[in-house]
């Protein structure tokens, strides 16, 4: 541990939990004040006994507010918000029945979940918040203020729901898309009546003109993306939503390397599939460079150590989430750190989901797995995951204790009342400065492990024993899932791997090391093996280019954006399933 991550408090003393408490108050009834008023504070049954103690009370006194809030509202999931978001899907959709549905006015847009579930997606509809919380919503983030970023994004939306105005004679279109495409596109003003308007336009400090986030095609987005990139020297920052899909990227690239040179050294855009009417606006943009295009030729694909900080020399920092299956490219010498050099810092995002954002990165701390809670969009409460007492009590960030577990549960600007995120976090200690907690992602709150494997190993602790032995013993993963591996009884975890190189020789001592580090770290699984309910895991290879085939194939499924999809750390689906076992080449 650093000198600057020691200086975490263990605990909160009397003024930082009192100055706490008051940030946490302002906050919240900043939010539930106006949200009281919408159509699903007043109508959902679930906060009934919040109505009738405001009813029976002192609305406009705050305390008397808050009280009834932290007494009354209990903790939701998505179930009582369903009907109420059912309403913006009716054709038509009047906009009386909609405004201040969940929030003042009507939405920007309507966030889609990820499609890493096995369950259907869920609509969340996000409100413009007030000016000076806007950019701190960005996904994108700030320009450089040198040098150009590297972060390829999509518009591309699910659909697009027209609301009938209350004048019956005009509408208002509303996308259904990622969290954050519509968060750019507020950021940005980019309203989707008026796509086509801006097809000219080069976004300054973007290594990408705007033209490229309407490209549909998955293959040809990332390929336009990589050539306008590649022909930029100035590049300083690359940021994805998450690290792994950067793995995929260069795969493109590295696939498509003579071509993409080539495009350069004449000025052409590819042939490309799907790209219409924009071939001439991305044209007007990429001029011959046969000089960069020898300077990209003498370097060679994404393959060197260091490649990136060849191709970009002012290259300084990526940013992606880095939890989860994107473990696997992160540490030293693996796929994302092996390419972009040891000058480059690799930090996460921070932590949140399409509900709400939770936590940024805490500066002072491990930059891909320190996280301060923060406020942005909503107030994080917390249930203690590990107490004995069937108790909902919700928890505030002063009642946390350091190397307690929890689960956050968010009321936020956009209308949701203590929506469970079914996250389970880890309380590392409190910032000395605010009193802040500074938590560690640890897994999902999911008993589906337990039932379908009948162990309890968490996504977690699955992820990070294969992390641990990836390098010595396997070789550089670009990708992995588990599956249930029911070739045998009893059942076990069955690794999906996918590589970037050759497999090491020592590889057959994998599986071995693979199942020490799991009855080392849960005790339950130890149990579990000794008791014959379970036994040693297995590890299959994939083909190269499955999980990026798999990403092509469900964003050009469902129509979501590129950076929507999510391969679950352990598939439960039978069809997802069988389609990656199709891939399998060998087993350790």
């Amino acid at each position: 541990m650093s000198h600057r991550q020691a200086v975490l408090l263990d605990s909160l003393s009397a003024e930082l939990s009192q100055q706490l408490k008051d940030r946490i108050d302002n906050v919240l009834l900043e939010i539930i004040r106006p949200n009281f008023a919408s159509q699903f504070a007043q109508g959902a049954p679930e906060l009934a006994g919040f109505r009738e103690a405001i009813a029976q009370s002192d609305s406009k006194d705050d305390i008397d507010f808050l009280c009834s809030f932290r007494e009354f509202i209990p903790t939701t999931n998505y179930e009582p918000y369903r009907p109420f978001i059912a309403k913006f899907l009716a054709v038509p959709c009047m906009e009386a029945d909609v405004k201040n549905m969940f929030a003042p006015g009507l939405p920007y847009f309507l966030a889609l979940t990820s499609m890493a579930s096995r369950n259907a997606p869920k609509l969340f509809p996000k409100y413009r918040p007030p000016p000076y919380l806007l950019q701190q919503f960005s996904y994108q983030g700030s320009s450089p203020s040198e040098g150009t970023i590297l972060a390829p994004f999509s518009l591309k939306h699910y659909q697009v729901l027209k609301i009938v105005c209350e004048d019956g004679q005009s509408s208002k279109d509303v996308a259904v898309c990622s969290a954050s495409a519509g968060i750019l596109r507020m950021e940005m003003n980019w309203d989707v009546e008026n796509d086509e308007d801006r097809l000219d336009l080069w976004v300054p400090g973007k290594a990408d003109p705007y033209a490229i986030s309407l490209v549909k095609n998955y293959r040809s987005l990332f390929i336009l993306n990589a050539l306008f990139a590649l022909a930029d020297h100035r590049v300083s920052t690359i940021r994805f939503l998450f690290a792994n899909v950067f793995v995929i990227f260069l795969q493109y690239v590295e696939d498509e390397w003579p071509l993409l040179v080539e495009c350069i050294e004449k000025g052409i855009i590819p042939d490309v599939e799907d790209l219409g009417d924009l071939r001439a606006h991305l044209e007007r943009h990429l001029t011959p460079n046969p000089v960069r295009a020898a300077k990209l030729r003498e370097i060679g694909p994404p393959v060197i150590q260091g490649w990136a900080v060849c191709v970009w020399p002012d290259l300084k920092q990526f940013v992606g989430i880095t939890g989860g299956q994107a473990a696997v490219s992160v540490p030293k010498a693996r796929r994302i750190t092996h390419l972009l050099g040891p000058s480059v810092t690799i930090k996460s995002h921070g932590y949140g989901c399409t509900e709400c954002g939770l936590a940024r990165v805490y500066p002072e701390g491990n930059p891909n797995t320190d996280f301060k809670v923060s406020f942005r969009d909503g107030v994080v409460e917390f249930l203690d995951v590990r107490s004995d007492k069937p108790s909902d009590r919700v928890l505030s960030a002063w009642e946390l204790v350091t190397g307690g577990e929890y689960e956050p549960v968010v009321t936020t600007r956009n209308g949701l009342w203590r929506y469970c995120i079914s996250d389970v976090i880890t309380v590392k200690g409190f910032a000395p400065d605010d009193g802040l907690p500074i938590i560690n992602y640890l897994h999902r709150r999911d008993d589906s492990l337990r039932v379908a494997f009948g162990a309890s190993c968490t996504e977690s602790q699955l992820t990070d024993a294969i992390v641990s032995i990836a390098e010595q013993s396997i070789g550089q993963i670009t990708a992995f899932t588990i599956v249930l591996d029911d070739r045998d009884k009893p059942v076990t975890f069955g690794y999906l791997i996918e590589l970037a190189g050759e497999l090491r020789q020592d590889a057959r001592m994998a599986t071995k090391q693979l199942f020490d580090n799991l009855i080392s770290a849960n005790d339950d699984y130890r149990v579990v093996v000794w008791q014959g309910r379970s036994r040693r895991p297995t590890i299959r290879i994939v083909k190269k280019g499955t999980f990026a085939e798999y990403h092509r194939q469900k964003c050009e499924q469902t129509n979501i954006a590129a950076g929507q999809v999510k391969v679950p750390a352990v598939v439960f689906d039978a069809v997802m399933k069988k389609w990656f076992l199709e891939r399998v080449i060998m087993e350790l």
